[in-house]
């Protein structure tokens, strides 16, 4: 569709190991990168505080001055730095009869509209693909495997969600981290990773329950994979699904967005998260932005808090 195609550029313009546009897997899972990070910080002198959910964000006379946790927890601090999207920080957190009147509304008007859907799956083994035989891991369950045979299906999946409802064929990207790392599942065992549209995040009234359509979405998706790998089926020991609306409720990105906000042309660069604010500060002195809902967008990169900290440290 017109202006989408910004969002193939983001996703491989970017390097890993000094190769540009492919994507590198965390040795242990994810994880690995957040503790590291963490790590890091903490030889600094950080104190980090897990399990500890933000109820608001305290603002003094037009100024950010800390942070209050839901069990009543305050913290005091001469900057807040907000990794979170501009709804939870702006919406949530803080009345927004403190914010200009044009900046409140330009954050209510961002779309966070998603049809993302995740599915992590346990494998007794790994597919054996007919076009590519072989159930041991091999250079086929290696990178990122695409199962969208043409334009039209893409298009045909995408009316489903138009209208509330979940792709008949949803679109698969999947992959197979143990394929290359053996600590992430038990030995002869895989895990899988199936990022899969479309899954609306706003059902329409007649589609059924959610959890009715997590069972027949999932259940969907293995048999698309099971047309393509006749064992598919048969080696899946258990599966956990991730809608844009669990996605919100377990990790708090509002809409289920990955992106925490759309990447569109209309909310990129200069725009990112609204005009005006592209520079990671905020109307309230003191509070700054740092995620991806600033510039330049969603991704594991760090160049959002990268560029946030440069402008942190220069006032």
């Amino acid at each position: 569709m017109p202006g989408t195609a910004y969002v193939l550029f983001h996703h491989v313009m970017g390097e890993c190991n000094g190769v540009r546009g492919v994507w590198g897997y965390v040795r242990g899972g994810m994880g690995g990168l957040s503790n590291a990070i963490a790590g890091a910080a903490k030889e600094r002198g950080a104190e980090i505080r897990v399990n500890a959910a933000v109820a608001q964000i305290i603002v003094k006379n037009g100024e950010a001055v800390g942070v209050a946790l839901a069990d009543g927890t305050e913290f005091r601090a001469k900057k807040v730095i907000s990794g979170i999207d501009a709804n939870m920080t702006f919406q949530r957190l803080m009345d927004p009869k403190l914010l200009p009147a044009e900046f409140a509304e330009a954050v209510r008007n961002i779309d966070y509209a998603s049809g993302s859907a995740k599915i992590n799956l346990a494998l007794s083994e790994v597919p054996d693909f007919t076009c590519l035989p072989g159930n041991k891991p091999g250079p086929q369950h290696h990178g990122t495997i695409h199962l969208c045979p043409t334009r039209e299906y893409i298009e045909r999946a995408f009316d489903c969600a138009k209208y509330g409802h979940i792709s008949d064929n949803p679109i698969i990207e999947a992959t197979i981290p143990s394929s290359l790392d053996n600590t992430v599942a038990p030995a002869g065992m895989h895990v899988m990773s199936m990022f899969t549209q479309y899954f609306p995040n706003v059902l329409a009234k007649d589609a059924g329950s959610l959890e009715d359509n997590k069972k027949r979405y999932a259940e969907r998706c293995i048999d698309i994979m099971t047309e393509y790998a006749p064992n598919f089926r048969k080696s899946v020991l258990n599966y956990q699904v991730l809608p844009p609306q669990d996605i919100e409720e377990r990790f708090g990105l509002t809409g289920g967005n990955i992106m925490q906000g759309t990447m569109s042309l209309s909310s990129l660069s200069f725009m990112r998260p609204v005009p005006g604010y592209a520079d990671y500060r905020t109307p309230i002195r003191g509070l700054y932005m740092c995620g991806a809902a600033t510039h330049p967008g969603g991704g594991v990169m760090g160049a959002c808090g990268y560029n946030a900290a440069r402008e942190i440290l220069k006032d």
